[in-house]
């Protein structure tokens, strides 16, 4: 595909239809491909048209919106890309939260029509029955109580385009990991200035249409910001397709890769470190040569870990720093090696790093970072009006990361001020100390807390999952312990160490810290 045929599909973005434009240019090429099968564009177009006729006729407007609890299968794509076309707002919603969770984010977001996955047909028709707002429910991959089925949805709408589109958008929720999730909603920009973004994006990220050898994978649930921009969205709407994988293991992704000969991927710490722990044999085992683009985000990653990565897939590993609320940064290997650490460096006036009062700190002062919250496409969470004042100050925002800024601009995070813990007053923000701990070889993951201390108000404990083979015992702890000693200043000393077989985390990697610190303060 030439450029000149990605400049005409640019073209459509206007009005969220560039995969038509596909259908039209490279109608047979894969859009998108999953254990259960694949689409080409063509056919991926004419199910989001038939999807987009289905929610108009169901009285679904411009700026209504969608609730999607779906698994990682070809009908999330599908409607993504039906709601996009259309005006429409979209919510994914997190598949593995309880019917309860989720009937409290369809019912908040105000989705007039539920698309249901029938792997949590249990959760889904409880949600369903508890939420308000609903006039319709399809149901995803079979049969469902009062829920129309998927199929029978497809055939009963036409195919065709359908007439006056217009860009559609989406409302993700924040993971929850501090309170109950919120909506963040989004002003909707212009067209043209999306479609510009879209193309930077697209610029950034070095996909290439063009190649026609370009294929992203998406490895995390698409209910996240990060897969479901990422290695979705954005690779389908630049002509380069997908490979949806149902669920995320270490060598299955090295099978994968090799297979389908994998350029773009986007991962979570987490994931890089299960993917080192695989035995040499298997790790050489495999040809990741076709790799040139691989991403991660959703939670600071240990240098160390970062460093073994690079030595084996070389310097084709980019970190991206955002949140749901917003912007980030974007950091190129090469910068990385040059600051281990960083998470790239903003733009002027992007970003300015604050105390508890308000001033800016100077270059190497920790504080909450705050971004600049643009007028075209501010945020603001979804009902609450309170916590985005809370979070906002002078047309800047705060997700409540903790980091600083070095000499030559460059952001480095720290923590998040939610896991602050407060010793003799001394502010310590653990996630150093996790970092630290987990180069240890027993420690497979940690998770640093703050525990009640009636002389000092908190003290410092840490939460392990050990490798298989190393004993839940005192001489493993105190080896831990002693180990943490000689690394750290003594205000930072974890003072005890509890044993865990798994860590609560959510599906994108990140530690659910507040789960793990409840558990020593609510003890009534």
């Amino acid at each position: 595909m030439s450029d000149s045929v990605y400049a005409e599909a640019r073209q459509r973005a206007f009005q969220g239809m560039e995969v038509a434009e596909y259908a039209r240019l490279v109608p047979d090429r894969i859009a998108v491909l999953s254990p259960a099968g694949q689409l080409n564009y063509s056919e991926l177009n004419a199910q989001a048209n038939q999807v987009a006729h289905f929610l108009r006729a169901q009285g679904v407007a411009e700026g209504d919106k969608v609730a999607l609890l779906c698994s990682n299968r070809l009908e999330f794509v599908v409607v993504r890309f039906a709601t996009y076309r259309m005006g429409a707002v979209l919510t994914p919603v997190n598949w593995h939260l309880t019917g309860e969770e989720i009937a409290y984010i369809v019912d908040d977001c105000d989705a007039k029509v539920l698309f249901a996955d029938i792997r949590v047909a249990e959760s889904a028709v409880w949600a369903a029955n508890n939420c308000s707002k609903l006039k319709t429910k399809v149901a995803i991959g079979g049969n469902l109580d009062d829920f129309l089925e998927w199929s029978g949805v497809l055939a009963s709408y036409p195919s065709e385009d359908i007439e006056n589109p217009s860009l559609g958008g989406m409302m993700l929720y924040t993971s929850g990991t501090t309170g109950r999730p919120k909506g963040v909603e989004r002003k909707q920009p212009d067209a043209r200035l999306v479609a510009d973004m879209i193309a930077a994006t697209i610029n950034a990220f070095q996909f290439n249409p063009s190649s026609g050898t370009d294929l992203a994978l998406t490895s995390g649930p698409l209910y996240h910001t990060g897969p479901f921009n990422l290695t979705m969205t954005f690779p389908i709407i630049a002509g380069i397709g997908t490979v949806l994988m149902d669920k995320w293991e270490p060598e299955l992704t090295l099978q994968l890769i090799q297979k389908h000969q994998i350029t773009h991927c986007f991962f979570v710490p987490t994931m890089f470190h299960r993917l080192l722990q695989l035995p040499e044999s298997v790790r050489e085992g495999y040809n990741i040569s076709s790799l040139k683009f691989v991403l991660h985000s959703a939670a600071p990653c240990p240098v160390d870990i970062k460093q073994k990565m690079i030595d084996w897939w070389g310097p084709v590993i980019w970190e991206m720093m955002a949140t749901t609320e917003g912007p980030g940064t974007l950091v190129s290997p090469q910068e990385w090696l040059a600051k281990p650490g960083t998470v790239g460096r903003p733009q002027p006036g992007q970003v300015k790093v604050l105390n508890d009062d308000g001033r800016e700190l100077a270059p190497g002062e920790p504080g909450t970072l705050y971004w600049i919250n643009p007028p075209n496409s501010r945020f603001a969470y979804y009902k609450d009006a309170d916590k985005t004042a809370a979070n906002t100050r002078d047309g800047y925002f705060t997700a409540g990361d903790i980091g600083y800024l070095d000499e030559d601009g460059y952001l480095f995070l720290t923590g998040r001020s939610a896991d602050l813990i407060i010793a003799g007053g001394v502010n310590i923000y653990p996630q150093e100390i996790d970092d630290l701990i987990l180069q240890h070889p027993a420690v497979a993951d940690v998770a640093c807390v703050g525990i009640p201390n009636s002389e000092w108000g908190e003290e410092i404990k840490a939460v392990v999952e050990l490798h298989s083979g190393y004993p839940k015992n005192t001489s493993t702890a105190e080896a831990i312990l002693q180990f943490a000693h000689q690394r750290l200043a003594k205000q930072k000393w974890p003072r005890s160490i509890d044993f865990v077989s798994v860590l609560p985390r959510t599906e994108t990697g990140k530690v659910l810290r507040r789960q793990v610190r409840d558990r020593y303060w609510n003890q009534d």
